[in-house]
């Protein structure tokens, strides 16, 4: 799941938008499309990073206190979709 995200967000983060669901980009204008791409791109990346990471280093090191970098993860990226989407979608729903 995280190297899905991690794919998704770089593949919106070069301005492709068509993965973000039609409402969340219905009101966004042809100028503002580029840079609502690289705001959710990087949310989706910095979430799917986070999940792969904490995988990663969860194979080498079996500690219950790994689990909070996909938590910080998860939050700066929510954090970064929910900025793209007010500033440039005017709301978040």
């Amino acid at each position: 799941m995280g190297i899905w995200l991690m794919i998704i967000g770089v593949i919106t983060f070069r301005g492709n938008i068509a993965y973000i669901h039609w409402y969340n980009r219905s009101r966004i204008t042809g100028e503002n499309a580029p840079k609502f791409a690289k705001v959710m791109g990087i949310g989706a990346t910095v979430i799917g990073g986070s999940i792969v990471f904490t995988s990663i280093l969860q194979m080498f090191f079996d500690l219950e206190i790994l689990w909070w970098i996909t938590v910080i993860g998860i939050i700066i990226g929510m954090i970064c979709i929910v900025y793209g989407l007010i500033k440039y979608n005017r709301g978040i729903f």
